[in-house]
């Protein structure tokens, strides 16, 4: 094996180590002529580096000879990637047809495991990663995307990118493709930082377009405890507003906003409050027994977790919970027009898409770490819960 540094780092193999799993003609120039690429923002091939060639019965181990045949002879070459370059998934190489495929390796339970299709030929692999980093860093073939943000620059992206997706694949890409064409654009909706004062500039009655008429609530001055003294997240909640009830969130609506101290007087206090509770003002209800509250200094977004007397960080700021929420509504109602097809059997890629998404617009979730609690993660990825 050998990996060259001509551009971008590629890792090839030579005709003896594919030898004898890899019988696929075109497979076998690929991987000893242009190679795999060993940097990307979707795939991993490192362990391809590491180890060589494996067959998934070799790594199992499989000693009662549980694995189904289909499976046992695939090749293990890499893996799809989650937000902080995280392995989610084992990718595998038929060696006889060169058909890419997944896989969840189920060590205790091999008998369980299968594969979902992927693409058809490590080159259309290679091609679809290509556009989707390109499409994640605004170059290449989507450099023209670049300082563009608003639902048209959406809805141009995502058929570009399904065009990639569709084209070598007889126009039906597999899931996790499409999902990644239906989805990942979805960051492109707002701008970063400019007037607002916040992470995003989020377009005018975007949210009011997504919820309906009537469903965004906008709050007055009056509304406002004292403590809430960033300006910029003031002058959010009154010209822009957030969802009053929004699947996951439900706004406080009925009473001026309270902070978590005023609220919990009015309530009933748990056994106790954090540090700062004056500064901290409710915003409305998650769901499972969670507030969401904003630092009235900072504008931090927060999740108050009553059961555990524990705050947690959510958002960076309003602009980007706004972002959170329209992100959930608008995936649920792209999964309705498809009749649900993006939350059967890969309802795991889709949460990883989109927390992908929430990632690159809001790093919250990824700056926590993996030992702190973070609610929109553990949401995304709950299939029980049915967020999606």
């Amino acid at each position: 094996m050998s990996t060259t540094d001509a551009g971008t780092a590629v890792i090839t193999l030579t005709e003896a180590e594919l030898d004898p799993w890899v019988t696929h003609a075109s497979t076998r120039h690929w991987l000893t002529g242009p190679g795999l690429p060993s940097d990307s923002g979707v795939l991993t091939f490192a362990g391809l580096r590491r180890e060589g060639l494996r067959t998934v019965g070799d790594s199992t181990g499989d000693p009662d000879d549980r694995l189904s045949a289909e499976l046992r002879e695939q090749l293990v070459i890499g893996g799809l990637l989650g937000p902080a370059g995280l392995e989610t998934e084992s990718v595998l190489l038929d060696g006889a047809t060169g058909e890419i495929s997944t896989t969840h390796f189920l060590h205790d339970r091999p008998d369980l495991m299968d594969r979902r299709p992927l693409a058809p030929s490590l080159r259309t692999l290679v091609r679809f990663a290509e556009a989707t980093d390109e499409l994640a860093g605004l170059r290449g073939q989507f450099a023209s995307y670049a300082g563009r943000y608003g639902l048209k620059a959406v809805a141009e992206a995502s058929q570009h990118l399904l065009a990639v997706f569709r084209d070598g694949t007889d126009g039906e890409p597999a899931p996790f493709w499409k999902m990644a064409a239906l989805i990942r654009p979805l960051s492109l909706v707002a701008g970063r930082g400019g007037t607002s004062g916040l992470s995003l500039d989020l377009p005018h009655r975007l949210l009011d377009q997504e919820f309906g008429p009537g469903k965004v609530a906008r709050f007055e001055d009056v509304d406002f405890p004292s403590t809430l003294t960033h300006e910029p997240t003031r002058r959010f909640l009154r010209e822009v507003g957030l969802p009053e009830d929004a699947h996951v969130f439900s706004l406080d609506t009925d009473v001026p906003l309270a902070t978590l101290a005023e609220y919990y007087a009015e309530t009933g206090a748990p056994t106790e409050l954090p540090s700062g509770a004056h500064r901290l003002i409710r915003l409305g209800h998650l769901i499972e027994d969670n507030s969401l509250v904003i630092d009235g200094e900072t504008g931090a977004v927060l999740n108050w977790s009553e059961p555990e007397a524990t705050l947690y960080p959510l958002n960076t700021d309003v602009s980007t919970l706004a972002f959170t929420l329209w992100l959930l509504h608008r995936e649920r109602a792209i999964d309705a027009q498809s009749d649900h097809e993006l939350t059967t059997d890969t309802y795991d890629q889709l949460a990883m898409t989109m927390l992908q998404v929430l990632s690159a617009v809001d790093p919250t979730g990824v700056t926590a770490g993996g030992a702190r609690r973070h609610y929109w993660t553990d949401a995304f990825q709950d299939e029980a819960g049915g967020v999606l």
